[in-house]
């Protein structure tokens, strides 16, 4: 049968290549792209091909193949120690069409009309800690907005109890601990999970998921003997019942709000910061975000907002050039599959690759250069920009991450003159399971508007 390309399949081979990336993933990517093109496969020793596509067509092909065709879920058990057994990413089946049924209202509709002032209010609570004259290390103020939304939206929690203290500070440090490129080596190698000790990178890791989940048990508990309820994410959680009446369980709401929080806090403040990186990068993309902004008048609500068509064309731009996750979670066949002209036996696994997509010059000319007007250009179809994955593993979240992301950088705009102190083109690294803009970048406050 006919096999696209791909390196030789050798262990020590195998080893360099995680290494990179682990390491180095953007350019570990572009070396095989340049090498084997946009499908091609990592041999494994006496086992089925990991294939790798960027190819549209061949996207289309898996996406749209019964998702009962694939195994997912368990492809992601070594996830387990992030998100726990119940976590709807490393489910398949039923148990996976079931949670997402429960969830999916939750994220979409009426439900996101309650959140639009919460984030602009959150933004302008974060923001006024800011002093003109000072530099700001952007990630710490865009992480304490996305992990406020998380509290407030997701969890229900308000910034008087108690429990929104404890929670913000642990979760603080918990994430902390897998956000370096070398610490998120924990992540890909389970023999460095090693307890020795509370001041070890894993004996922290496990005392402090220890604490978040202790208290999360405890607002779940109380929550559940509220009334009435709010109309928060875990509130509507706790009230929705399957098909059959039956709740999810308190192991099945955790599971999910780590979820949530995993997918929704960094990977959110991460685009952020590259948002607001690229609109000072570029002082054209600013000036036309903020007349779009003005020519709304004063009065302007969060609705108008979120649909300004050169402000959505930036947030588009910002997750296409540099997306938060390099790929989508791996599909494994439970058949033999055809994917183009190419035969691939049962237990092929697939990847697709959403950073060298996003990057096809036939797709994006100039696919380096930051240019939101591509997307009011032309309409890309699901499979050729597909930021937050695609098929039945599609996040969930989407429409909540797109609202806030614009909420933020509307808000920040509007209220807050910031300038790059140098114009040095940022290079993403690697932080946990994500990419990201580097740590230590800073702004300067220059000014303040609506004093």
């Amino acid at each position: 049968m006919r096999q696209p390309p791909g390196p030789p399949n050798s262990r020590w081979l195998r080893k360099l290549r995680l290494f990179k990336f682990i390491f180095q993933p953007l350019e570990y990517f572009n070396e095989n792209y340049q090498r084997y093109g946009d499908i091609y496969q990592l041999g494994r020793q006496n086992s089925p091909p990991f294939v790798v596509l960027s190819n549209p067509q061949a996207i289309k092909e898996v996406f749209t193949t019964p998702s009962e065709q694939f195994e997912i879920g368990k492809n992601n058990t070594d996830l387990k120690f992030l998100v726990g057994e119940n976590s709807l990413i490393i489910q398949d089946g039923e148990f996976h069409q079931r949670q997402r049924k429960l969830l999916m209202p939750v994220f979409h509709g009426e439900c996101l009309q309650s959140y639009g002032e919460q984030i602009i209010e959150i933004t302008k609570q974060v923001t006024n800690q800011w002093q003109t004259g000072k530099l700001i290390r952007v990630r710490t103020y865009m992480q304490e907005i996305t992990l406020r939304v998380i509290l407030q939206i997701v969890f229900g929690l308000n910034s008087q109890q108690s429990r929104y203290e404890q929670l913000r500070q642990l979760l603080c440090a918990w994430l902390e601990i897998i956000s370096s490129p070398l610490s998120s080596s924990l992540i890909f190698f389970e023999f460095l999970r090693q307890d020795w000790g509370a001041s070890s990178p894993w004996g922290r890791f496990v005392r402090l998921r220890k604490q978040i989940k202790e208290l999360l048990y405890e607002e779940i508990k109380a929550r559940r003997e509220q009334q009435p309820i709010g109309n928060d994410i875990l509130s509507l959680l706790l009230a929705t019942t399957d098909e059959s009446g039956k709740p999810m369980t308190d192991e099945e709401i955790h599971d999910e709000l780590i979820t949530m929080l995993m997918a929704g806090h960094e990977t959110t403040a991460s685009a952020l910061v590259w948002a607001l990186y690229w609109v000072h990068y570029l002082p054209q993309v600013k000036e036309k975000i903020l007349h779009e902004l003005n020519e709304l008048g004063e009065e302007r609500t969060w609705h108008q907002i979120v649909q300004l068509p050169y402000l959505n064309a930036t947030i588009a731009e910002t997750l296409r050039i540099y997306p938060i996750t390099t790929g989508t979670f791996t599909r494994r066949s439970k058949a033999p599959l055809q994917v183009l002209d190419y035969q691939f036996p049962a237990g092929t696994a697939f990847g697709i690759s959403i950073y060298l997509t996003h990057w096809r010059e036939d797709l994006y000319p100039q696919p380096e250069l930051f240019r939101p007007e591509r997307f009011l250009e032309r309409q890309y179809s699901p499979y050729e920009y597909l930021p937050f994955g695609g098929g039945n593993r599609r996040c969930l979240g989407s429409a909540l991450a797109q609202m806030e992301i614009k909420l933020v950088i509307a808000s920040i705009l509007s209220d807050w003159q910031l300038a790059l102190t140098n114009h040095l083109l940022l290079k993403p690294v690697r932080r946990g399971l994500t990419i990201a803009a580097p740590n230590n970048f800073k702004i300067k406050v220059c000014d303040r508007f609506n004093n």
